[in-house]
């Protein structure tokens, strides 16, 4: 009964559900980002470098032998990848820096001075009179 309780404990921090929305976010992120460059930053340059697929850039290892597949290694999708990882980190860089920025400016922000105390303001009171 005790791990049930322990695990129920557990899972209702805040910080495990909010890990689980940011992996649901962050998977759904990542194929927006790979659909980006797959379909909108790659094609271009594929034709800027003569109408390159960069999915299909291989280089054959061992011909196919009698109805076989070709050993290949696959150097296009792996550019891919890498262009991918980069605009992920990119994104994840971003917008680490922007709440890091958002937090100083909460911690840069003066604490109004405290409110003097019952004595202060009479004392503040008495010299005032003595003053005149």
């Amino acid at each position: 009964m005790g791990f049930i309780k322990d695990f129920k404990n557990f899972a209702m921090k805040g910080n495990v559900i909010d890990l689980a929305v940011a992996v649901v976010i962050g998977g759904a992120f990542g194929k927006i980002v790979s659909s980006f460059v797959n379909d909108v930053i790659m094609p271009p340059i594929g034709l800027l470098l003569g109408k390159v697929d960069f999915k299909e850039l291989k280089w054959v290892l061992r011909q196919a032998e009698e109805g076989g597949t070709d050993v290949t290694l696959n150097y296009g999708m792996f550019i891919q990848n890498v262009v991918d990882f980069a605009i992920v980190a990119l994104f994840i860089f971003l917008a680490i820096r922007g709440i890091q920025k958002l937090e100083k400016k909460k911690v840069e922000a003066p604490a109004p001075p405290p409110e003097p105390s019952k004595e202060e303001k009479l004392l503040e009171e008495i010299r005032d009179l003595l003053k005149k």
